[in-house]
């Protein structure tokens, strides 16, 4: 089966290669964005391009691929992904930038589901086969903790607290310019962009979405944002501060400007899901965990911090 999209070029990915930009809009890989441009499948105005083409803001992008068949987990070794926690009802990991939680149609890069199979890990939980032991999910292109079940038990417990909003998640982002106020509650509801199927956005018969953020430092450029989730949307994190007019800095997809990322050596949003917190899915007894930033955000706030930018 074919599957198209006609996309309209965010500012915010002027100049980028083509197999680059396609790669943040669909989330393809960009291997697979290649082989699709390679087959003559992505046009940009009416015209054929390659895959080393460069993106122009405003330009329409065609993009036109055969939909894989069914998705399936395949062991692939992930040595950045680290092992925060493991026992017999659960694992914890800390997913680098650029996995996947589980295969999806549309992507051939690494997943969570895949790195632990390769890693000798055995999930035993019921769902779809493609997405057994997951709870909660990341973005490919969010780093950060996330707990894996391992039992049926932990599953169905770690599943309902996910539901019911009781578990504590934690995340780290630094965003262009200073919310104000500095600290604060964003309720509003998130649904799909009503001009895109690929992002997302607030609007009025959106599912409700609620993010709690804190500044913790403030730099010439940006700032340091603390933030807990009282929901979890696809994009909840990104979608409301770029309503706000505070998009996170390496975010084109939500008006992240390219250039202030560039300067940073930044080749994603930076976010990071920083803490983990929940009732553990045997005893009841409040379990929490935390990491620390990876060597890309830690550098980039660095140089913020330095404020030469």
């Amino acid at each position: 089966m074919m599957q198209s999209r006609t996309i309209p070029i965010p500012d915010g990915l002027e100049g980028a290669r083509v197999d680059a930009g396609v790669s943040k809009l669909l989330g393809l890989s960009r291997t697979q964005v290649a082989d699709i441009a390679a087959a003559g499948g992505i046009t940009i105005d009416g015209k054929q391009v390659g895959k080393s083409d460069r993106m122009t803001a405003g330009a329409i992008i065609f993009v036109e691929w055969e939909q894989a068949g069914p998705v399936e987990v395949v062991p692939i070794a992930v040595p950045d992904l680290k092992i925060v926690h493991d026992e017999d009802d659960f694992v914890v990991i800390d997913k680098p930038v650029g996995v996947a939680a589980h295969p999806s149609i549309g992507w051939d890069g690494p997943t969570v589901l895949g790195a632990l199979a390769a890693a000798g890990f055995t999930i035993s939980t019921s769902g779809q086969s493609e997405r057994q032991g997951i709870v909660h999910r990341l973005d490919a292109g969010t780093s950060g903790l996330m707990v894996v079940a391992k039992s049926e038990l932990a599953y169905a417990e770690l599943k309902k607290a996910f539901h019911d909003r009781t578990v504590e998640k934690v995340y780290h982002a630094v965003v262009h310019g200073h919310p104000d106020p500095l600290s604060g509650t964003i309720d509003a509801p998130i649904g799909r962009h009503p001009g895109s199927s690929w992002k997302f956005a607030v609007t009025s018969d959106g599912k409700p979405s609620v993010t709690h953020y804190e500044t913790v430092e403030a730099f010439r450029r940006g700032a340091l944002l603390e933030v807990h989730l009282e929901t979890g949307r696809t994009h909840q994190i990104r979608v409301h501060m770029a309503a706000q007019r505070h998009p996170c800095i390496g975010d084109p997809l939500y008006g992240s400007d390219p250039v202030v990322a560039a300067k940073l050596g930044l080749k994603r949003q930076w976010l990071h899901a920083k803490e983990l917190g929940f009732a553990h899915p045997r005893t009841g007894e409040p379990v929490r965990f935390t990491t620390d930033y990876p060597d890309d955000l830690a550098h980039s706030l660095e140089l913020l911090r330095e404020g030469n930018l």
